[in-house]
């Protein structure tokens, strides 16, 4: 009966990570949610991504959002009634030289004065003690201990389910076509017919800007394609999560031995083909950056690569919070390929948002206003 269900209290658009998890809030709270998504939960971004659980080095606008989310992480399965395949190993920065070794002590010292504690800093004999096979090269790093990784289609699927088991209404395989004011109401025009509710959410990834468009919100987002590959079983030998300050790198070596490389690297998206072009050279720059980091990853045979389609916005923070035009709109978008981690908080924050009007967690600096209003 609930498949036939056309209005609710909330409507979300997009079934990744953050529209699940933003679902899933919402029912927490007892309003009535429909979900729908163009293909099937996790299909894009949040199922194919690096898998990064990770405070470090993030821009302050984001760190009380990827504080509140890492609580979260840390109870993920009371939560979702699935672990996620989360660990925390936490994660290192590694510095390759003095100069970087410098930026991260200015970072660090930064972030200390605000108030945040999660990045330490650490030198070349701790940074040999967690992550022994580092090039003896690297003078040190940051590290921030809570960190980790999970598994992204398994956490979003888990999400999924979490919500469709409280009642949340998922259609997947429906296309949005429009979004259109309807009286007091939103009516959301899909392949499948129209939907209704008094409120929305845009949680449409790299397909938002479609949605923002109908509403009058026109934004700057592109469509990218980060590349990640994967190797054959190795023998045991990192537990963390690695990241560099100056090169592109996310390395990170799984319990059955393969090791993931990742870190931003591009390839071509196809969006409205739902495909991505894979660009073996950049491919190879990853492959060289482990090369000289990693030596014991020399004659690694990368047994796949792939890539996902994301949507970035031009300073790299996400757009999220209420529309600037629209009562009942609400956006959570453009995570620019580092919003796996926020995913559960994020949910929770704006769910917070829509049913109380306001959140404890600053969002400051991440509204949509910041695109759509002239200074």
């Amino acid at each position: 009966m609930s498949a036939e269900r056309r209005s609710a209290d909330v409507i979300v658009i997009g079934g990744g990570i953050h529209g699940c998890s933003t679902a899933l809030h919402c029912a927490m709270r007892g309003l009535s949610v429909i979900l729908i998504e163009k293909d099937h939960a996790g299909r894009h971004a949040s199922g194919v991504n690096a898998g990064g659980v990770r405070q470090l080095a993030r821009h302050i606008a984001e760190i009380p959002l990827s504080n509140a989310s890492m609580a979260l992480w840390h109870n993920i399965a009371e939560l979702v009634d699935d672990d996620c395949g989360f660990t925390s190993d936490g994660q290192v920065l590694v510095a390759e030289d003095e100069a970087d070794l410098e930026g991260c002590r200015t970072r660090v010292a930064d972030l200390t004065l605000r108030g945040f504690h999660h990045e330490e800093m650490i030198d070349a004999r701790e940074l040999r003690a967690i992550v022994p096979a580092v090039s003896e090269s690297c003078p040190g790093g940051v590290i921030s201990r809570r960190d980790g990784a999970a598994i992204p289609l398994r956490a979003t699927q888990a999400f999924k389910r979490k919500a469709e088991s409280l009642g949340v209404t998922i259609r997947e395989g429906v296309r949005v076509t429009r979004v259109e004011q309807d009286g007091p109401n939103w009516r959301v025009v899909t392949d499948a017919g129209d939907f209704l509710a008094p409120r929305i959410v845009n949680a449409a990834g790299a397909w938002a800007d479609r949605i923002a468009s109908d509403l009058g919100e026109p934004v700057p987002l592109s469509v990218i394609a980060p590349m990640l590959m994967i190797t054959a079983p190795l023998p045991a030998f990192i537990k963390p999560v690695v990241i560099l300050r100056g090169r592109k790198l996310s390395f990170k070596q799984f319990d059955n031995g393969t090791v993931l490389i990742g870190g931003g690297h591009l390839g071509t998206p196809l969006r409205d083909e739902n495909l991505t072009l894979l660009d073996w050279r950049k491919l190879a720059i990853s492959a060289g950056t482990v090369w000289d980091l990693f030596p014991i990853m020399r004659g690694a045979p990368v047994v796949r690569a792939w890539a996902g389609i994301e949507a970035r916005m031009p300073d790299d923070l996400p757009v999220f919070g209420r529309s600037a035009r629209h009562e009942g709109v609400y956006h959570q978008f453009g995570f620019s390929a580092h919003g796996f981690q926020l995913g559960p908080g994020a949910g929770a924050v704006m769910a917070e948002i829509i049913a109380t009007g306001r959140s404890n967690v600053p969002i400051d600096g991440l509204d949509i206003a910041r695109f759509t209003t002239t200074h």
